[in-house]
């Protein structure tokens, strides 16, 4: 069976249908990343998209039950040059193929990835469809939805949820978490409060938490405008980290802009260098909006990471609060595990924070 690939500039690609058999919309976007391709799947920060994987050979090590990001994949279609069809792998448990079927994604293989790699760096991400198997569409029959702006209500957790440990409190604002960055703070003993995006700086506070996480997420984050309200009222009240849409929004709550990329960062080997450090770091990123750089000047934030290819900004902090961010994914999933050491960061001011808060309770009982 084959099906189409339509791209909203008129490019048709023809290959071999597997996944799902429905028919699907979707922004199209490239990872270069050569593995990690089920935490690719199932992370939330694909939603309403199209993965095309660059490197040729995808599905090899099969699925296995311990990689996933997600519990819900929330991609729109996948796309490669070739999928395996007998993985070799002890931990595999089924292929790629039954994986994708099971989630109802659908995929097309047997095109030149490399072709539509180059025409999204050129052309810049665009909308486009993957037809249902054996149908007969041409290009003038299609109809191209317009993108989605409800990306993170759709992936965000519903209802809050606490994942037990004996160390500090943090409260994880989700916009689309990675389990990756839960596991990052478990490993390190915290308490952990899951909240949706939707919650107020009230709420949030009064969970007593001693930490904030901003997770990561998809699409603009100009779209969740009460997340950034929120990070606003949330400023000084407690330690604040940021990661990948949570650096945007805490960006924009600082009075910073956003602006959207011409075809974004997603893969595990993007260089970033810390200019505190003089350091140069390997990161996994998955974005298309990026803190455009020129309007950090006029704010209260201090640029703290650069990306070496493009010089686009990847990390900031507050001169005078406790609160910084990064764009890329220090908990890795999939990707170099080099920049894990924001975490322990966060943990050591956090800890800094409640030592002054205490200095400063101290000082107003003597002065009562």
């Amino acid at each position: 069976m084959y099906r189409q690939l339509i791209l909203e500039d008129g490019t048709i690609f023809t290959g071999a249908a597997f996944g799902a058999m429905e028919q699907y919309h979707g922004e199209i976007v490239f990872n270069t990343g050569m593995t990690g391709y089920q935490e690719i799947l199932s992370d939330p920060s694909y939603c309403g998209q199209m993965v095309t994987m660059t490197y040729p050979l995808i599905g090899n090590y099969g699925i296995n039950r311990d990689d996933f990001e997600s519990i819900q994949p929330s991609i729109h279609g996948l796309i490669v040059k070739e999928w395996c069809q007998q993985p070799s792998n002890f931990r595999s448990e089924q292929t790629l193929d039954t994986f994708l079927a099971a989630k109802g994604i659908p995929g097309i293989a047997g095109i030149d990835t490399r072709r539509l790699a180059k025409l999204i760096r050129n052309h810049g991400t665009m909308r486009a469809i993957l037809t249902k198997p054996n149908s007969q569409l041409t290009f003038d029959q299609v109809s191209f939805q317009t993108p989605l702006t409800n990306q993170v209500q759709l992936v965000s957790t519903q209802n809050p949820y606490v994942v037990p440990g004996r160390g500090y409190r943090i409260v994880l604002v989700d916009f689309g978490m990675k389990h990756g960055i839960l596991r990052d703070l478990t490993k390190r003993h915290c308490h952990v409060t899951v909240v949706p995006y939707s919650y107020s700086a009230q709420d949030i506070l009064a969970l007593k938490p001693d930490g904030i996480m901003l997770t990561n997420g998809p699409g603009d984050p100009k779209d969740v405008p009460q997340a950034i309200v929120m990070i606003k009222e949330l400023l000084g009240k407690a330690p604040i980290f940021g990661i990948c849409l949570g650096h945007q929004l805490l960006a924009l709550a600082c009075g910073a802009n956003t602006e959207k990329m011409k075809f974004g960062h997603r893969g595990s080997n993007h260089p970033v260098k810390d200019l505190k450090l003089n350091r140069t770091y390997l990161t996994s990123q998955n974005h298309g909006y990026a803190v455009t750089a020129s309007s950090i000047d006029h704010t209260d934030l201090v640029l703290t990471h650069i990306a070496i290819n493009d010089n686009s900004v990847e990390g900031i902090r507050h001169r005078y609060y406790p609160a910084f961010s990064v764009q890329y994914h220090p908990e890795s999933s999939p990707g170099p595990e080099d920049t894990s050491y924001l975490f322990d960061q966060f943990i050591e001011q956090i800890k800094s924070f409640k030592q002054q808060s205490k200095g400063v309770n101290t000082c107003q009982s003597v002065q009562i």
